[in-house]
């Protein structure tokens, strides 16, 4: 019986069988147009690219800056902020001046935020197609975006469809979300405007999914992936890793957004680890830990946490494993960068699958953000 060692490279296999320790499976991604959203490229075969939205109030201009700072630092490419009313529409001058990031207006029923948040430099807009009103509208914020050279996101959502469409499926189908999407589409391209992202979002995963398909069929817009209210982390960041990364397995989506009840930051980590893990992003530091059982003799939770929590900021990818058990422990060390099998009362760190020396329980975080924090990745 083959059976493959459950590690994001898929280097060990057992019954004498091995692969190499750079094999990689990658997925084909779906052709699809570029857009640029300031210098941050969508599309056209371009990183998948994770976006978060702020949770502060946008006037506020002090902690909405703190807030995407933090998300920068987290590693997000784009933020999107509310502009539901005047003083947001304002606030964004001053914003864009102070980050180092593409900002992207989320326009609801009131069109001139649109038109005064491009007058302020967003490097995009969101407009949902439910609420924004008339088609004269949406073509005068079509018309601010091409003189600007911005691109606008068709922002479909399963809860605020266009009445009529509610009419004609019943309820919110996959049909229902293209036909919405494809009918903004297309009142942009007649006006000679191609820089297009769609999203067709929806609570209901296997509808997220399904609308997505139907639209990565039909269309070459480059198509921005989310669970709209996914939940709180532990439920949400289960939806959204299903339903992004099954389609993102399928070669469908060219940037993601996990919606999260808790800190945009938090968000752009589910993301980025949805990336890392089907291989869309560069790893930093992967952290691979036993569920531990019975046999666990240290405090595995504890000093994983902590390694965890002190090596975030590193930015270089390293492998390390941190395993509680003597019996898998040194096999699966080996196979990381920097591993550590521990036992009573201290643990065996590998260096490149080599042991190295013993460490006591109590050293064994300091030790290994030692080992990280020296590590030098292979080119």
């Amino acid at each position: 019986m083959l059976e493959i060692i459950n590690n994001s490279e898929l280097s060990i296999v057992k019954n004498n069988i091995e692969l190499p320790s750079d094999f990689n499976i990658s997925f084909p991604r779906r052709n699809s147009r570029k857009v640029m959203v300031g210098n941050i490229a969508v599309g056209g075969n371009s990183p998948v690219s994770v976006q978060t939205m702020t949770k502060t109030k946008t006037a506020d201009i002090d902690a909405t800056v703190e807030q995407i700072k933090r998300c920068e630092e987290a590693g997000v490419d784009i933020v999107r902020v509310t502009v539901n009313n005047t003083p947001a529409a304002e606030a964004i001058k001053e914003i864009v001046a102070q980050v180092n990031i593409p900002i992207v207006a989320d326009i609801h029923f009131n069109y001139t935020f649109a038109l005064k948040s491009i007058e302020n430099g967003v490097a995009k807009v969101r407009i949902n197609p439910g609420n924004i009103g008339k088609v004269e509208r949406v073509q005068k914020v079509l018309a601010a975006a091409k003189e600007r050279g911005i691109p606008i996101r068709i922002g479909v959502n399963s809860g605020s469809l266009e009445k009529e469409l509610l009419d004609k499926y019943g309820y919110p189908t996959a049909e229902a979300l293209y036909e919405s999407a494809m009918r903004h589409a297309d009142i942009a391209l007649a006006n000679n405007f191609e820089d297009i992202i769609i999203s067709v979002k929806s609570t209901s995963v296997p509808l997220m999914i399904e609308a997505y398909r139907l639209i990565a069929a039909k269309t070459d817009f480059p198509l921005h992936l989310g669970v709209t209210e996914a939940g709180t982390i532990r439920v949400g960041t289960i939806k959204s890793s299903v339903g992004i990364g099954t389609l993102l397995a399928e070669g469908i989506g060219d940037t993601i957004r996990v919606s999260l009840t808790d800190e945009p930051e938090r968000e752009v980590e589910v993301g980025k680890e949805i990336l890392r893990t089907l291989g869309y992003a560069q790893r930093n530091v992967e952290i691979i830990s036993c569920p531990t059982c019975g046999r666990l003799d240290v405090d595995l939770f504890a000093i994983t946490k902590e390694v965890e929590e002190k090596v975030k900021h590193i930015k270089k990818p390293v492998k390390v494993s941190i395993l509680g058990c003597a019996v898998n422990g040194p096999g699966e060390a080996r196979e990381a960068d920097i591993g550590i099998a521990a036992s009573k009362g201290q643990g065996l760190l590998f260096r490149k699958g080599e042991p190295v020396r013993y460490v006591k329980e109590e050293d064994i975080v300091s030790e290994l953000v030692k080992e990280i924090e020296a590590f030098v990745p292979e080119n």
